[in-house]
């Protein structure tokens, strides 16, 4: 649902007495934070919890994906690109991945998995498991920490444009006005 969606339904339940929503199963991850333009921020204000699919983004944030090496054609990216991904977006996103991955010893699933653990909207993640050393590794991600600057240059490195209308509340600086003009 969209956020508009949720605060309308609870709403109607909270009018007519009913039970309500109290969690939103969400499509979400380092490669689409679509859903913190207007899900989380309703998420939030209504105290619900967010239970996230597709945490690695069909497969696309293991690693075993590059701009060198676009998957098998047996690969489920070969045949049913789901859910959609902006490739050439989300490439600097498992270059920091793979740099973060190799300081804690880890595979790449497990950090984008770990930054997910680390947002404060999220409540729990379903993997999406074929194999046991899939969930195996999977479940490695539950015991990473990763530090501030790991967290802000995954952050920085996925973080959407800012479009309308969150961008007359930003604060203006000058990187800003000189990138986009002073009109």
């Amino acid at each position: 649902m969209t956020g508009w969606e949720i605060m309308k339904t609870r709403g109607i339940s909270t009018m007519h007495g009913l039970h309500t929503f109290k969690s939103s199963q969400s499509y979400y991850s380092l490669a689409a934070r679509d859903i913190e333009r207007e899900i989380i921020p309703a998420l939030r204000d209504q105290q619900m919890g967010l239970i996230v699919w597709s945490p690695l983004a069909g497969g696309f944030l293991t690693g075993k994906y590059t701009r060198e090496h676009q998957g098998s054609s047996e690969d489920r990216h070969a045949k049913l690109a789901f859910p959609p991904i902006d490739t050439e977006r989300v490439y600097p996103i498992l270059d920091v991945l793979q740099d973060i991955a190799r300081a804690h010893e880890a595979t790449v699933a497990q950090i984008a998995l770990a930054w997910l653990l680390h947002q404060q909207a999220v409540t729990t993640v379903i993997v999406g498991a074929k194999r046991i050393d899939q969930l195996q590794d999977n479940l490695g991600a539950s015991g990473l920490i990763l530090n501030e600057a790991e967290l802000s240059r995954l952050d920085e490195v996925s973080r959407l444009p800012v479009e309308y209308p969150g961008w007359p509340f930003m604060e203006l600086d000058e990187d800003i006005i000189r990138k986009h003009g002073q009109n």
